[in-house]
C-alpha cells in the first residue's frame, strides 16, 4: 500500500523484522532505507542481539537519511529490567535535501505501519541520539 504523502510503500519485510524484533527479540537494531528506484522502504541492515548500541549508531551513514528500531535494554531505580523500541529518524544536515523531505514525509505512516514503537527520536547528527539521551527518554 503506497503512502499518499510520498507515493511510497512499505516492503512486508519490514513489517516481518519488525515483529520479530518485538516479540521474539532476533535482533537488537533494524535500520530501514528509502529505495527511490522502486519507491518503497526496504530493510538495509538488521543487528544481532549481541551487538552494543555503538554497532546501532555505527551503522547509520554519515550523509544519508535512514529510519531505525533498536530495542533498549535497561533496569529502572527499582531494578527492574524492561525493554523499550525507539524509532529514531536519521536525517544528517550533509543528507541531501530531496532525501529530508522524502524522510520527513514518509516517517509518521511509516511509523503507524510498526505497532509497537514506545519513543521516537530525530536526529541530524550522532551527539542527538547518543546513548545518554536514550537513557534519559527511557525512563
Amino acid at each position: 500500500m503506497a503512502n499518499s504523502a510520498s507515493g511510497l510503500a512499505v516492503n512486508d519485510e519490514c513489517k516481518l523484522r519488525f515483529l520479530e524484533l518485538k516479540t521474539k527479540r532476533n535482533y537488537r537494531f533494524i535500520v530501514f532505507k528509502i529505495d527511490e528506484k522502486a519507491m518503497q522502504i526496504k530493510v538495509d541492515r538488521l543487528g544481532q542481539p549481541e551487538e552494543s548500541y555503538n554497532d546501532f549508531t555505527g551503522s547509520l551513514p554519515a550523509d544519508e537519511c535512514r529510519y531505525a528500531v533498536y530495542d533498549f535494554d535497561f533496569v529502572t531505580d527499582e531494578n527492574c529490567q524492561k525493554s523499550k523500541i525507539f524509532f529514531i529518524a536519521w536525517s544528517p544536515d550533509t543528507s541531501k535535501v530531496r532525501s529530508k523531505m522524502l524522510y520527513a514525509s514518509s516517517k509518521d505512516r511509516f511509523k503507524r505501519e510498526l505497532d509497537g514503537i514506545q519513543v521516537e527520536l530525530q536526529a541530524t547528527d550522532p551527539s542527538e541520539i547518543s546513548l545518554d539521551i536514550v537513557k534519559g527518554r527511557a525512563f
